[in-house]
């Protein structure tokens, strides 16, 4: 890959536009017959003019009118072609493009998630392809453009190379205007594309923040930041308009110079007879129909330094290496059976950043095929850093996760993923049915499915009361439904993947406490013989679990049930009473509607 950014852009659309050759090609040739329509048509005027109007033939002004009204017909026909395909290529190289950068996205390690904002990324997704697409539709346009101007200029040359040089002596000197023109034009683009970005960002945050900016009284402040991003990018869009301020007038007035010194020679030459007024009124057509490709060429410069900006912003996340993926050589799970499910964690140790303290140090954890735990610990103990190193949202820095004797990292992502599933903390729904969230890894699951793993869920009473039941749309993020019944069915949806591994994320913590005990003999069914990782802070969920293990500092402090650890170990009883919740039963109270035996 190029070291410049610039290059490693249009090194993508170059790439690109040798998958789409085909068509670009049928665009270019449509183009060139296009041209040959144009340029045919001055020279028909022409022998109209001087065959038939100036020698006053009628027949011969007829048939030559006829001509050109031919070649207009056929010229407008492969014009409707050549705008056809030049679009056609350019949708599908931007569909492509966004593809590549959507599956690129998705397959992208957990940590290029947590640094990047949704505005931008959905800014390179949208507006920065939008560009690109703009610039491949001029393609085929430039070329058939390009050599409408050379065919042009050799006819012009063959008829009069002292009327030729008046016309395009300015050529040169666009030329100069045009390359600084397009230096002065790309930093300007590429700071619209990023200001463009910015304002995204604030946008997508309000717009799926919005019960928060609300709570918090927080319009006026959210205002401001939009009003301060827009200015940014109205001061990069002025800058641009400046660049382009200065520069489109003289590229648009020089290739009109020449029409002046073409009238003044070329008349005197009609005058004393050594041109025919056909040739002359043909010579002004063919300079007409240059001005506009040389007029275009400052358009063109414009688009390709935004599409060129475009273009190196996406190509920075498609080079972006993904630090998580299937392994050369993948090892496969062992057959499911009753003795599966088994996890190890062997003396890992892992940080987020690399100059950062570790989150977990030589930590040592096994889970029994069948075995629930519960991980209990104060705030920033590594809890979800346990679960999200078990599905390898992140790797370990030392040490192993194994599950069933294999090193998760010897597994395929898919495998590893469908043999664990996770209920996380802040459960997120997708704007479709309750139904297909609940089977959104399991696409192909039947009805009978569904609502078996919504009634285990403790999901399915209030489903069956909502207008449309299972069909009923969930509506944006979910937020159409309460934080316990979207975590419901979040459990529904892990329940039917059926998986080797359960991992529940403080998954009842939006149901409240009262209600906490319609899906807890659920979950306890569910857990049954099913190995389970329990993070949570509430003693009826820990209560569910085999086992209680207390992390503390990145390391396993104690561990034991929990009313051994109740009873015995200080430390656990001040963890749990830190994050005890009004309306819960106190640490230590044993009431029958919340603490369940294992």
């Amino acid at each position: 890959m190029p070291d410049d950014p610039r290059r490693a852009g249009w090194s993508l659309v170059r790439r690109e536009l040798r998958a789409q050759r085909g068509g670009v090609l049928i665009g270019v040739v449509v183009g060139l017959l296009w041209t040959v329509a144009r340029v045919a048509m001055p020279k028909l005027v022409q022998r109209a003019i001087d065959d038939g109007i100036t020698a006053r033939d009628t027949g011969a002004l007829l048939r030559w009118s006829l001509a050109v009204g031919g070649a207009a017909t056929v010229a407008a026909l492969f014009t409707g072609m050549r705008r056809f395909w030049a679009f056609k290529v350019s949708r599908e190289m931007e569909a492509s493009l966004r593809e590549q950068l959507f599956g690129h996205i998705v397959a992208l390690h957990a940590a290029f998630s947590d640094r990047s904002s949704t505005g931008d990324l959905m800014s390179r997704a949208n507006a920065d392809l939008l560009q690109i697409q703009n610039l491949v539709v001029l393609i085929p346009l430039t070329i058939s453009n390009g050599v409408t101007v050379l065919a042009i200029a050799g006819i012009m040359v063959a008829t009069d190379p002292v009327l030729t040089a008046l016309a395009v002596g300015s050529l040169p000197v666009l030329n100069i205007v045009a390359r600084r023109f397009g230096q002065r034009l790309h930093p300007a683009s590429l700071a619209i594309q990023q200001e463009s970005a910015d304002l995204a960002t604030v946008v997508e945050e309000t717009v799926g923040g919005i019960r928060v900016v609300k709570g918090l009284g927080a319009e006026g402040v959210q205002q401001a930041r939009l009003a301060t991003e827009a200015d940014q990018l109205y001061d990069a869009s002025m800058a641009a308009a400046r660049v382009r301020a200065r520069f489109l007038p003289g590229m648009d007035l020089l290739p009109s110079v020449g029409v002046v010194g073409v009238l003044a020679y070329g008349g005197l030459q009609v005058i004393d007879g050594s041109l025919s007024l056909g040739q002359l009124v043909a010579f002004n057509v063919y300079i007409g129909l240059m001005i506009w490709p040389l007029r275009m060429l400052g358009m063109i410069i414009a688009q390709a330094q935004r599409a060129g900006a475009s273009a190196q912003r996406v190509q920075e996340v498609l080079a972006t290496p993904a630090a998580i993926v299937d392994p050369p050589a993948p090892r496969a799970l062992p057959a499911r059976g009753s003795g599966t499910g088994h996890v190890v964690f062997r003396d890992v140790t892992f940080a987020y950043h690399d100059d950062g303290p570790p989150v977990l140090d030589r930590f040592d954890l096994e889970l029994a095929p069948g075995e629930s735990v519960a991980l209990v610990g104060p705030t920033g103990s590594g809890k979800s850093t346990v679960a999200r190193l078990l599905l390898r949202f992140y790797d370990v820095d030392g040490g192993e996760v194994t599950l069933d004797g294999v090193d998760i990292r010897d597994l395929r992502l898919g495998e590893l993923r469908r043999a664990v599933s996770i209920v996380f903390e802040d459960t997120f729904l997708f704007s479709d049915t309750i139904a297909a969230n609940i089977a959104f890894g399991r696409p192909d699951a039947d009805d009978d499915a569904i609502r078996r793993a919504a009634f285990l869920a403790g999901a399915h009473e209030f489903i069956e009361a909502l207008p449309d039941g299972y069909d009923t749309p969930v509506g944006e993020r979910g937020f159409a439904l309460s934080g316990g019944q979207r975590q419901r069915i979040a459990i529904a949806r892990a329940i039917l993947a059926d998986p080797r591994v359960l991992v529940l994320d403080d998954a009842t913590s939006a149901v409240d406490p009262t209600k906490e005990h319609e899906i807890r003999d659920a979950l306890a069914e569910v857990m049954h013989r099913r190995t389970t990782l329990i993070i949570a802070h509430r003693p009826a969920t820990i209560a569910l679990a085999d086992r209680v293990v207390l992390l503390d500092g990145g390391h396993i402090v104690a561990s034991g049930r929990h009313d051994e650890l109740l009873a015995s170990n200080a430390r656990y009883r001040e963890v749990l009473a830190a994050v005890h919740r009004p309306g819960e039963p106190a640490v230590g109270e044993r009431a029958d509607e919340e603490v369940v035996a294992p």
